[in-house]
């Protein structure tokens, strides 16, 4: 080959290779391009709206009103976890957390455009009055929620403690709305209670995961093994767990595993995933775990019931849970505001993502009492994950949502029975009854928590456990 020939393959082949990288960046900065003025044309339509709305609407509207509106609707079209927080949403959110507040001890979410009750908090005054999951709060102090952000619901039922505050409810089958004058007190942050259920058997409830929740385990598992030594079996209840802190579930979920993953994080980039795994310590014994979820289990315990499970440290009983596998961010905003949105989904050990799916228990046992005509279970048809409006798929197989938006009856004229009592009263006190044996997890005598199906059932199989371990050594 000539050198003149060579040369003008080099310079055909440079010639090429610059082409190629100027199509390329031309495509590049032709898509950004395209993105950028896709969201210049909006913002300039936004701006027509607004600028239409402020001379010609009927009455004086207020631009910085018209703005928010418009910023909350857009965020809260993502997904039912991500919303726009004005200074005092922001405010509350901190103190969810990390301090006190006055409150009536509810979790809720909205579900088409009803404010519904995913679970009452145990000891709370909307628990005590028989506030139950799956209850949609029509009415604040006469106002109707219908449509009510979020924030703002949460807002009108927090308050000083002593206060009072009036709600009124719609329950599926009750004969009409049910009323309900609640005092204000002080929502307890302690997360964690635990009792001896039978010699040598320990059980520990997890209300939700705030910033001292793993310390309060360990504290629990100390006092459980000192009273039962040995401690031969632990019951761990994750039922009506709405969730809460990461980090605090990954601790959790450490003091019972000494190796293997706990759970990983994965968002649009790749490069921001996160693997959180176990370390050797001196956590929790090595005898058997048997642990408790049902539709109300979400977020956080969910991360918990997963990574056991996967890592074959705890059998899970129950019902399938909530199914959020989303993760939220909080960025602060200018002017005390901040922006609360999904960045990731969280994947257990084995890398099951369960958004809008659940985790599913190794054996189901509806919850129910011993003693009563409750075959169905009391928990029947919670709202889960995927019956949330935008709620995030993973493209794995997913149920169908149920029908939208129930009708709600208008309120009826209550009748008395001859005792003077209307019917809501009666109605209430039925659901008290069942409410009052099976969801007192602590603070009575371990025979009433025994009547509740699933504690019992985890029960036997703790003791079963024990007499087969016991029998193979002989």
């Amino acid at each position: 080959m000539t050198m003149k020939l060579k040369q003008f393959i080099k310079s055909g082949l440079l010639v090429i290779c610059t082409a190629v990288i100027v199509v390329s960046a031309t495509v590049v900065y032709g898509d950004l391009k395209k993105n950028s003025d896709e969201t210049y044309e909006g913002l300039k339509l936004f701006s027509d709206v607004i600028s239409e709305i402020e001379k010609n609407y009927v009455e004086p509207v207020n631009s910085k009103d018209l703005i928010q509106n418009a910023i909350e609707g857009m965020v809260q079209s993502l997904d039912p976890h991500s919303s726009f927080l004005p200074p005092e949403a922001y405010e509350d959110l901190q103190t969810e957390t990390k301090g006190e507040f006055g409150g009536i001890g509810i979790v809720i979410t909205q579900r088409d455009g009803n404010l519904t009750v995913i679970s009452p908090i145990e000891g709370t005054p909307a628990y005590k009055a028989g506030v139950l999951a799956q209850d949609i709060i029509i009415k604040v102090d006469g106002e109707v929620t219908k449509g009510m952000m979020l924030w703002e619901a949460v807002k009108k039922m927090r308050g000083e403690p002593g206060t009072t505050v009036e709600i009124t409810i719609f329950r599926k089958g009750a004969k009409g709305p049910l009323e309900f004058k609640l005092l204000r007190d002080v929502i307890p942050l302690d997360s964690v209670r635990s009792l001896t259920v039978k010699p040598g058997y320990g059980y520990i409830w997890i209300t939700n995961f705030r910033e001292n929740t793993s310390t309060e385990v360990a504290d629990a598992l100390k006092k459980l093994e000192k009273e039962n030594a040995p401690l031969k079996g632990l019951i761990l209840d994750l039922r009506d767990n709405p969730g809460g802190l990461l980090d605090q579930a990954v601790k959790v979920s450490d003091i019972f595993l000494e190796s293997g993953t706990i759970v990983s994080i994965k968002g649009r980039d790749a490069s921001q995933a996160e693997v959180y795994s176990a370390h050797a310590d001196s956590g929790a014994g090595k005898y058997p775990i048997v642990l408790l979820i049902n539709g109300g289990s979400a977020s956080a315990s969910e991360i918990v019931a997963g990574a056991l499970q996967d890592n074959h440290r705890a059998l899970l009983l129950g019902t399938t849970s909530f199914g959020k596998g989303s993760v939220q961010t909080v960025k602060p905003l200018r002017d005390g505001c901040a922006l609360k949105y999904t960045i990731a989904l969280y994947y257990t050990p084995s890398g099951r993502s369960i958004q809008a799916e659940g985790i599913i228990p190794d054996l189901a046992v509806k919850r129910r009492l011993l003693d009563e005509d409750t075959e169905d279970g009391i928990e029947a048809n919670l709202i889960k994950e995927q019956d949330l409006k935008n709620h995030l798929e993973t493209g794995q197989k997913t149920k169908e949502p149920e029908a939208a938006d129930e009708l709600i009856p208008e309120e009826t004229d209550k009748k008395e029975d001859e005792t003077g009592k209307k019917e809501d009263d009666t109605e209430k006190e039925d659901v008290m009854r069942l409410r009052d044996a099976v969801y007192e997890h602590s603070d009575k005598a371990p025979e009433v928590l025994m009547r509740d199906s699933q504690v019992n059932r985890a029960y036997e199989i703790l003791k079963g456990y024990e007499i087969f371990h016991g029998l193979s050594k002989n």
